[in-house]
């Protein structure tokens, strides 16, 4: 069956807009454009289109998923089991998210009491999932699936006091990254400051400390466009100069 674009967003539940944008950038095309300049979709593009908004409600970026549609080694029907594991997991982290306001609710109704671990553990797993989606395939080829999973566990065992320590030092690290920028040397006493205040800040999240995981970690930064835009959001330049300051204070800058 064929599908013109008003049909089919009226079939998949999305704008008229929205496939033409697809068009437009390339990342769904018609089959073919009829006599009368009409975009005409067959069943390919459907299950095509089908693969995107999987890959949407999953949290993935339209670049992510143009990526891995175009990628040769895609497999569609491999994609699907992918799916559905993806989607019982958001299942079980929605299902903790619930039970922990429930939880929540009757301690204020009722004055039960409720351990740190329980009120933050769904948020935690909400954390890590996104994390995973984002960034989890680029972390586990580096460093292995044991490192993930233990860093995974020591993030799940946080307590809201550790997590707002770590989030104040992230923000500390900041603030001396701008100052450090302006004198405009990594090796400078600021700067090395910064790194140092890095690994502190790497050390709520990591289970041990490594030096070339730490270096490699500063490298990504730079190499992955994700990490690259949050560093230079504020002003570019940033992530470079964190590398820079993170191969010094490693030692291991070449």
């Amino acid at each position: 069956m064929e599908y013109t674009v008003q049909k089919l967003a009226q079939l998949a539940g999305v704008s008229s807009r929205t496939l033409r944008y697809y068009d437009e950038i390339g990342l769904l095309k018609p089959a073919r454009i009829n006599s009368s300049g009409y975009r005409i979709y067959g069943q390919k593009e459907v299950d095509c289109l089908q693969q995107i908004l999987f890959y949407r409600e999953l949290g993935f970026s339209l670049e992510q998923i143009q990526g891995i549609l175009s990628d040769p080694a895609f497999d569609a029907q491999q994609a699907l089991y992918q799916h559905r594991q993806k989607l019982l997991e958001k299942r079980a982290q929605l299902e903790e998210l619930i039970l922990n306001v429930e939880k929540t609710i009757a301690f204020k109704e009722r004055g039960k009491q409720m351990s740190d671990q329980e009120k933050f553990a769904g948020f935690k797993k909400q954390m890590i999932t996104e994390n995973e989606m984002n960034y989890g395939k680029e972390v586990r080829e580096k460093y292995g699936e044991k490192i993930v999973e233990q860093a995974n566990e020591k993030f799940e065992n946080m307590t809201e006091k550790q997590y707002e320590e770590a989030n104040a030092l992230a923000a500390e690290i900041n603030k001396t990254l701008s100052m450090a920028m302006k004198i405009g040397d990594p090796s400078n006493e600021l700067a090395q400051q910064a790194a140092k205040l890095h690994k502190q800040w790497l050390m709520y999240y990591w289970p041990e400390y490594n030096k070339s995981a730490h270096a490699g970690l500063a490298q990504m930064y730079v190499e992955d466009e994700r990490f690259k835009a949050f560093y230079d959001k504020e002003q570019p330049g940033t992530a470079e100069f964190l590398r820079d300051a993170i191969l010094i204070f490693t030692g291991l800058k070449q």
